[in-house]
């Protein structure tokens, strides 16, 4: 477990009236932006009275996460409307070690097309300053300095929205709003043929297709390594699947693209360059779509005559038939995790590489650092297996047997000739070797190669391993019969701010429809709140799904140190108007507002009693 840290809370002071409702209610002073630099600014260096007169909205995220990059995409619109109001600064918190390289946060920003300001945040400083508990988090913040609203997760900018439209008037009126332009400074970028290519897969004739996600485009390349033609209309486009001719010839295209902003599957013919939707119609999946709407589709491969997907933004593996168009669940709950067993009941990470292999279908489960295989059982049901990797907050870089092996981040997986696996271990910067006997659990895990920026994917042609070096623009060969290495490296916990509770603590998940909402009680119980913990043994009582977003747990002093992880989501729809005798009318607008917590707890006799984590809502 990280070092313990003692708990941090937000100064309250009272020396102002709130401004919504009046009364001497307790207002949040915002503590400043402290870090260890800036980007987007030009150079300068932000404080907090920089920004005064206008609104803040502190992103609290790390470039791992896709529910982050959900946010970035969902803050556009937001910051568009409020250009002269609001200003949007995105707080860099890492998860993993290699998000804490400078230049790896620079690269990450372009690639992710961030322009607003980003405080580099290593330490968790400004992190635990706003006792942020979950990417992303976000913070608003008035034109005079007070936190006004705090929200965890994704799908909050319509709440955000309204929000603002009532406090712009008030703060307006008052003449604590001063309108200027953003302190956004456009960094300079250095143009290149590829840019953050993302996946490949070899063509039939030579060559090779490329998913080049930093230009939204797919990219055929000569055998050379010659651009052919670019193919436009993405949205950083990440996995590649070819299907089998006979296929391609009944379906009328060759390639299915994971277009992965663009929440879609796409077909792609090569002969004409002809780009279709298959699947998706652009709009992020929310719960309750079903499968008319994806949601960041990573990685496809070809597998049991359909095309499997790796749906990173909702932790599952879907399919896709060509022939029917049919689109299915294959695996996942949609919670975020490691569990195995069969494809229903596990738990996904954010899997973002996919590879084949006979009756296998091979898995990088990025946020569990972790190797997955999806195999038949001897009755012919599928079933999940973990092979490396132990769990969303551990991770490093060390080979051996595949039990103790450890990885960071992996992003892609090749099966090679001699039946053994292909890692792209991307924050390690290195390609990994997972052993043929590792199937069954022996075997061992060593390094191929290291020094490489970011290979997300890799192909194999002839005697070499084709990989995608993604930090580097570019495509590298590495020659197959190299030996593996073996390297101790080094093992780590994801460092957060451990929370200090008492063995009987109070969970309680703070919410507030946004202004105009009520929650959604129509169908059944508006909220859900599901409870577990790393180890198991430390929850004595109040694990489990249930409906009320308050429960009583039970620790275990013996236990002492753990992770518990929490899911929450809750309702809610526009309603007319105002009072609790507001009515939700036919076709209303409703929102889902969710959210996956881990805290890390360290159980105390003069620990907390109450543990509150915001899933969103108006703090005053």
């Amino acid at each position: 477990m990280p070092a313990r840290t003692p708990s941090l809370h937000l100064d309250q002071t009272t020396d102002r009236p709130a401004p919504r409702g009046g009364g001497n209610r307790p207002r949040v002073r915002a503590p400043e932006l402290v870090g260890r630099g800036w980007l987007g600014t030009g150079g300068e260096t932000l404080s907090l009275a920089d920004l005064r007169g206008r609104f803040l909205l502190l992103d609290f995220w790390t470039f791992c996460c896709v529910n982050c990059l959900h946010v970035l995409d969902e803050l556009r619109p937001l910051e568009e409307r409020w250009a002269e109001e609001l200003v949007v600064v995105g707080v860099h918190s890492p998860k993993f070690e290699h998000e804490a390289d400078p230049v790896a946060l620079a690269q990450a920003v372009e690639r992710y097309g961030v322009h607003h300001p980003v405080l580099d945040d290593p330490e968790l400083v400004t992190w635990q300053a706003y006792t942020a508990r979950a990417w992303p988090t976000l913070v608003l913040v008035d034109p005079e300095g007070y936190v006004v609203a705090q929200y965890a997760g994704e799908g909050h900018a319509h709440a955000i929205d309204a929000l603002l439209r009532e406090l712009v008037e008030e703060h307006r009126a008052r003449g604590t709003l001063q309108p200027a332009g953003t302190p956004y400074v456009a960094p300079e970028v250095e143009p290149s043929d590829l840019r953050f290519p993302a996946k490949a897969v070899p063509l039939p004739g030579g060559g090779a297709l490329v998913a080049d996600a930093g230009h939204d485009e797919v990219v055929e390349l000569s055998p050379a390594g010659e651009v052919v033609r670019r193919v436009g209309g993405f949205r950083e486009p990440n996995g590649l699947c070819l299907l089998p001719g006979d296929v391609a010839a009944e379906v009328g295209y060759d390639v299915v693209v994971a277009d992965t902003v663009g929440h879609r599957l796409a077909g792609l013919a090569l002969a004409t360059g002809e780009v279709r939707t298959l699947a998706g119609d652009g709009a992020q999946w929310m719960q309750g779509d079903g499968t008319a709407r994806l949601s960041s589709p990573w990685d496809v491969a070809w597998w049991r005559d359909r095309v499997w997907v790796a749906m990173a933004g909702i932790h599952q593996l879907w399919t896709l038939d060509p022939r029917s168009g049919a689109v299915e669940v294959a695996a996942g709950t949609t919670n975020e995790g490691l569990l195995d067993g069969p494809p229903a009941e596990a738990w996904f990470a954010q899997t973002s590489g996919l590879a084949a292999d006979g009756d296998r279908l091979w898995l990088a489960d990025s946020e569990t650092s972790s190797v997955r295989v999806v195999e038949a059982r001897p009755g012919g049901e599928l079933a999940v297996r973990t092979v490396v990797g132990t769990g969303l907050f551990d991770f490093g870089f060390r080979d051996g047997a595949p039990a103790q092996a450890l990885l960071q981040h992996p992003l892609g997986v090749t099966v090679l000739p001699d039946g053994s696996l292909a890692v792209c271990d991307t924050y390690n910067g290195a390609v990994r070797r997972v052993d043929p006997a590792a199937h069954d659990g022996a075997g061992e895990v060593t390094t191929l190669a290291t020094g490489l920026r970011e290979p997300s994917g890799a192909y194999v042609d002839g005697d070499q391993l084709v990989v995608v070096e993604s930090g580097a623009h570019a495509l590298v060969r590495l020659p197959l019969g190299a030996a593996g290495t073996r390297t101790d490296g080094f093992a780590r916990t994801t460092s957060r701010p451990v929370t200090e509770v008492g063995a009987e603590l109070d969970l309680v998940v703070s919410f507030a429809p946004p202004p105009g909402q009520k929650v959604d009680t129509r169908f059944g119980p508006a909220s859900q709140l599901l409870v577990t913990a790393t180890p198991p043994a430390l929850l004595r009582d109040g694990e489990g799904r249930g409906t009320d977003l308050r429960r009583r747990l039970v620790l275990d002093p013996a236990v002492g140190d753990g992770v518990l992880h929490v899911a929450a989501r809750a309702a809610t729809c526009d309603v007319v108007g105002d009072g609790p005798d507001a009515e939700v009318p036919e076709g209303a607008a409703c929102r889902m507002h969710q959210q996956d917590w881990g805290v890390p707890v360290h159980v105390a006799p003069d620990g907390g009693l109450e543990l509150v984590l915001p899933l969103g809502g108006a703090t005053s």
